[in-house]
């Protein structure tokens, strides 16, 4: 591996264990990208560090980073962004719902000068298989109107699985401090700075592995926040980041 990787893949992990390895082999499968993989823990002792650490003695790219942010997936995604070496970081998760055969794709569609690349269950072509119906349905309809009324650039603005420009989440920041609404926080961002976001179509599986750390009803209000902080005029950087930390759109 060259010294800079072409991409940073970020996976927060929370006492995934040996399940974790499947998934882990599909991205170093999949992947044709030079690329680091940084798998965030909150602690030296979850279960997933042991498993992660014996892979990476014969896939040396793998490699676990404890956050020290604060416990919870957007700490970790976070900080796992500030760790990034390279230009442009994808997020994945660890349950192995996300297709990683896309990482390429959106990496390019980063590298061509979009500021996020989504892979989308909800364009031509994407799929969402499985899952609770009642979370699916709020997730799609929040991503199809997002897009319908703002021309936001993606119809699943809510799904974690999406590639950035490292220096354009540096520039904005990151606000969350809970759960899996980073996604639709810097979306709603690009949005106000009117940069560009583009899409490609995913298929997503649901786990068959562990348990789900999805909390629906505490992180409802999350994504509400960024929904609405996506409808506005275009903002400064410097216009952003104040209203952004102030939670007002």
């Amino acid at each position: 591996m060259s010294t800079t990787p072409r991409v940073s893949i970020v996976i927060p992990a929370y006492n995934e264990g040996e399940a974790i390895i499947a998934g882990l082999d599909r991205i170093a499968e999949a992947v044709q990208s030079d690329a680091e993989v940084l798998i965030v823990v909150d602690t030296p002792d979850d279960t997933t560090v042991a498993p992660v650490n014996a892979y990476s003695a014969e896939h040396p790219a793998f490699r676990i980073v404890v956050n020290d942010y604060g416990r919870g997936p957007a700490h970790a995604i976070r900080y796992g962004i500030d760790a990034a070496a390279a230009r442009t970081v994808v997020v994945t998760m660890a349950d192995g719902c996300d297709d990683p055969r896309q990482i390429d794709d959106l990496v390019l569609l980063v590298e061509r000068g979009v500021v996020i690349a989504a892979a989308s269950r909800y364009m031509p072509g994407g799929q969402q298989v499985g899952g609770p119906r009642f979370k699916s349905f709020l997730s799609r309809t929040a991503g199809k109107s997002l897009q319908f009324f703002t021309n936001a650039g993606t119809r699943d603005a809510t799904n974690s699985f999406k590639a950035y420009d490292t220096e354009f989440v540096r520039r904005v920041g990151i606000d969350s401090r809970d759960g899996f609404e980073i996604g639709l926080e810097l979306t709603a961002k690009a949005r106000r700075l009117r940069l560009p976001v583009a899409e490609i179509p995913t298929i997503w599986l649901d786990r068959t592995y562990g348990q789900s750390h999805f909390q629906l009803s505490k992180w409802i209000p999350k994504y509400l926040r960024w929904y609405r902080f996506a409808f506005g005029p275009q903002l400064t950087p410097d216009q952003l980041v104040t209203k952004a930390q102030r939670n007002t759109p």
